[in-house]
């Protein structure tokens, strides 16, 4: 599709994806998202009751976008949690996450195959909300009044990789820790819990979770921070960085641990922090000298991991993909956390 017929699409609301010419056609997505499974036969508003809503406890920044998020295993399967935090989805599980600005711009699509490989789609929404179809494998940039600055990107194939085949299982909201009922009070953006949504509990209520350890439904997994702003901070950067930023993905080398897992206890968040506090950073803000830490204690103006956070040149913002504006709120809380620490620290030794 050509640059001006995809312009003029995006500007009338409409969005036209025909299919491409490099798309894997020996296991060809369906074109439609009406045809993954999401909704009841001759619906697009109508989902499933087999597909399972449900609301991480630390979502991730995408520039103010509202989500909703459902679940499906096939029958009689189940989520091994053997690994609390490295969870096993069973061939037929399928993840669909839609977001919007007043009205559905796109829904992305997550499904384990009979071999085992996860394979990612995104489908994007017409205005009047009557039909979703499958985006070029490119991804598209959208002008769309309601988004911030009126312009909304829609990622690629090679994006939607990049985050997800970065941690130890491709699906990131859906874990012990994010589903969780002990749920972060100080999140930014927390989203309200719903009736309908599925927690951890109700996972195994249900014997869609199996083999979980019993402690983690006595004790229902948290980060265990030294502070309620450190839990909520660090949650931010699990969810938000965690992903490529762990000691098991490509970025390992860089020894920069945000994940937290269930089963860290207070491991995960002393891991966090030995590699961030005081520890040299590879990036040098304009005008930093040699000596340019990730996160100075108790100085968030002089922390690179602040300066990233509050910019927006592609060349130095971070996270670097998904993103266009700032998430003021996010920075607020890793700003206060920062601040805090040296304080934090002290009433700790105390």
């Amino acid at each position: 599709m050509s640059f001006l017929r995809l312009a003029a699409a995006s500007l009338l609301g409409l969005v036209l994806a025909a299919p491409s010419a490099g798309r894997d056609h020996a296991a060809a997505l369906p074109e439609r998202l009406r045809d993954t499974g999401l909704f009841v036969a001759g619906s697009t508003t109508a989902v499933r009751p087999e597909n399972l809503p449900y609301s991480p406890q630390y979502p991730l920044w995408s520039d103010g976008a509202t989500k909703c998020r459902w679940l499906y295993l096939p029958p009689g399967a189940a989520i091994d949690a053997s690994q609390p935090d490295a969870w096993e989805f069973p061939p037929g599980t399928r993840l669909w996450k839609e977001f919007g600005h007043k009205r559905p711009v796109e829904t992305r699509y997550i499904e384990r195959r009979a071999d085992g490989s996860w394979r990612f789609a995104t489908y994007l929404w017409n205005a009047a909300g009557t039909d979703a179809v499958l985006a070029p494998p490119g991804g598209v940039v959208l002008t769309l009044e309601d988004a911030p600055g009126g312009r909304y990107v829609i990622p690629s194939q090679a994006d939607c990789l990049a985050c997800h085949e970065g941690a130890a299982v491709p699906v990131l909201g859906v874990s012990a820790l994010q589903l969780s009922p002990d749920r972060d009070p100080l999140v930014p953006h927390a989203e309200p819990v719903r009736a309908e949504d599925v927690d951890l509990r109700g996972l195994v209520a249900r014997a869609l979770v199996r083999n979980l350890p019993p402690a983690m439904l006595e004790r229902p997994p948290r980060i265990a921070a030294a502070s309620p702003t450190a839990r909520a901070a660090l949650g931010y950067l699990h969810a938000n960085c965690g992903h490529c930023h762990n000691d098991a993905g490509p970025l390992a080398p860089l020894e920069l641990a945000l994940a937290q897992g269930a089963v860290d206890g207070a491991d995960g968040p002393a891991k966090a922090l030995r590699s961030l506090i005081g520890q040299s950073s590879r990036y040098r803000p304009q005008g930093a000298d040699a000596g340019a830490q990730r996160v100075v204690a108790g100085r968030h103006d002089a922390s690179v991991l602040a300066v990233r956070m509050r910019s927006r040149n592609p060349l130095v913002q971070m996270p670097p993909l998904g993103t266009q504006i700032v998430d003021g709120e996010g920075v607020a809380l890793i700003e206060r956390w920062i601040r805090q620490y040296l304080q934090t620290r002290k009433e700790l030794a105390e």
